[in-house]
């Protein structure tokens, strides 16, 4: 859906503003230090935003790259027309290698039994495959230790030399980046720096080298390199909210979420609300029923405490979210069926924010965002008309 189609009946929606995408990505990319390039990260569909049109909205703004977890997200960007640079970086021995290869999109390789795997996509082939080897640095995940990563560079160094690779990045990724400070970043910057000295003595010379995601792009230019690789940064939520909103890094929220109401109704004092009645009225009230749920990806742990605006007022969960709906006291104000009911959204306009939500469910932000669930629709607004939609 989106701006330019004409207005259709709905209980939930996402709005989701394509131009602030793009400021975002522009402000982020006035923070890459050194003339570094930027890969929008568009994986878990956009951060639950819509990955195709987020992803071509990120290019308009000067993306270089875009970075996926999954080959198949990198694929179904390939699909959907992106011709640019394409990183995906989390695999398995049976995922679809030699498809990839041949869809020209980079891969990240962790240990020796990728490097095979990919090797031998290329083979097969007949072409060859853009590689990046991933350091772990202390982050413990993916990434190759230490102890091995001599011998990975070794190994693929003489594939570069048989010609069935190109090791196009070096990189690794920060545990601790959103804590300005953490011992643990300067000591992944030494073993980075170490990693990439070792391959540079066995000969490899890539074209990037990449290291910094959000936080990092925000707060640690040191490790801004030849790609920051920004996520949550790119969809306007910051993702160290100890240190600063959106604002103060430039960047605008990019999700609304709103419900219309879909039951407003007097009941007296002592009338229990939803499931276990762990919330009774404390005298006579208005309730307002909002028609979403966890079924939605509204968080069951916001129960009783999850915020939003309905007439005109920050208003809390009472009671518990169920699937499909949970209901807000009114007080001594008035609503009416198919009202607005704004979950969250840039705060601008009183609304609370993803951030507020996070605080009431006791998770992050990237969790809000992430799990607004399918049934939801997204609508674009900001979407760029080519010259011949304009015309037609």
């Amino acid at each position: 859906m989106n701006d330019h189609s004409p207005a259709e009946s709905w209980r939930l929606r996402a709005d989701i503003d394509l131009g602030a995408l793009r400021a975002n990505v522009r402000a982020l990319r006035e923070r890459a230090s050194g003339g570094a390039d930027l890969m929008a990260v568009v994986k878990a569909d956009g951060y639950g935003h819509g990955m195709v049109p987020c992803a071509r909205a990120a290019r308009e703004a000067g993306a270089t790259w875009l970075g996926t977890a999954t080959p198949d997200e990198a694929l179904a960007l390939r699909a959907a027309g992106d011709t640019g640079r394409l990183l995906c970086w989390v695999w398995t021995p049976d995922g679809p290698w030699r498809r990839v290869v041949e869809a020209d999109i980079d891969v990240s390789v962790s240990g020796r039994w990728a490097l095979d795997r990919v090797t031998a996509a290329a083979r097969a082939a007949g072409r060859t495959a853009r590689v990046h080897l991933k350091s772990d640095t202390g982050l413990g995940r993916n990434g190759c230790q230490p102890a091995d990563w001599p011998g990975l560079v070794a190994a693929a160094r003489a594939a570069e030399a048989e010609g069935a690779v190109t090791v196009t990045g070096l990189w690794s990724h920060f545990a601790c980046a959103d804590e300005p400070g953490h011992p643990s970043i300067a000591a992944q910057q030494v073993a980075f720096a170490e990693a990439l000295a070792t391959a540079a003595r066995a000969g490899l010379d890539p074209e990037v080298r990449h290291f910094a995601n959000s936080p990092a792009t925000l707060t640690l230019p040191a490790a801004h390199y030849d790609l920051v690789r920004p996520g949550l940064a790119v969809y306007g939520l910051s993702p160290s909210p100890e240190i600063g909103a959106p604002e103060d890094f430039g960047l605008r929220p990019v999700m609304t979420l709103r419900a219309a109401l879909a039951s407003v109704k007097r009941v007296p004092g002592g009338h229990g609300v939803s499931y276990g009645h762990a919330y009774t009225t404390p005298g006579a009230t208005t309730l307002a029923l909002v028609p979403a749920g966890y079924a939605d990806g509204i968080p069951r742990h916001a129960s009783g405490n999850g915020p939003v605006l309905v007439a005109g007022k920050w208003r809390t969960i009472a009671g518990r979210v169920a699937m499909d709906q949970f209901v807000v006291d009114l007080g001594g104000d008035t609503a009416a069926v198919g009202d607005e009911a704004v979950l969250f959204g840039p705060g601008d306009r009183g609304e609370p924010t993803a951030e507020d939500w996070a605080r009431a469910a006791g998770t992050i932000g990237y969790e809000i965002v992430t799990r607004i669930g399918p049934r939801v629709p997204r609508v674009y607004h900001g979407e760029r008309v080519e010259p011949a939609e304009r015309s037609s």
